[in-house]
């Protein structure tokens, strides 16, 4: 049997961090920011942790 790929796309999108817990970047950062108040724009450039609907399948696309 061959070694399990790991899928690019992902692995560029999602860090694994020491705990093992999955983080992304929040989405709807990238243009119309001008409706967006200051706070909203500020929580969003922090990473967040990955839901957990999302984590088994991401975790089998990286391999892990």
């Amino acid at each position: 049997m061959p070694k399990m790929k790991t899928n690019k796309s992902v692995k560029k999108r999602i860090k694994v961090t020491g705990t093992g817990k999955l983080v992304r970047r929040s989405s709807r950062l990238r243009h119309l920011l001008s409706g967006r108040t200051s706070k909203q724009k500020r929580r969003l450039r922090r990473p967040t942790v990955l839901a957990a609907g999302d984590r088994k399948r991401m975790r089998a696309l990286l391999g892990i």
